[in-house]
């Protein structure tokens, strides 16, 4: 029996928001990320956006500096589980 996985909660909204906010286009991001040195396709960035592909923190940490905001932007509004000890 195939087993379904659970879909985890992803930042690709936010950043999309981030970005209009910023003005830029996919393809404006993603040859800034080239030039920070990670190695990212315009498509694999719109994966990101998508929630369909796992950032790595590498990008995150570019991608703050590009729309120049702190981290907890890519969180807001976000529906995170309750954990406990």
């Amino acid at each position: 029996m195939a087993q379904k996985l659970k879909q985890d909660i992803h930042i690709g909204n936010n950043i999309r928001k981030l970005r209009k906010q910023a003005r830029l286009t996919q393809e404006q991001v993603t040859a800034h990320l080239q030039l920070q040195g990670i190695e990212i396709s315009r498509s694999s960035y719109s994966q990101i956006e998508c929630g369909t592909y796992n950032i790595r923190i590498s990008e995150l940490i570019a991608l703050a500096d590009l729309f120049q905001v702190d981290y907890n932007a890519f969180f807001e509004n976000l529906n995170l589980p309750c954990f406990t000890k």
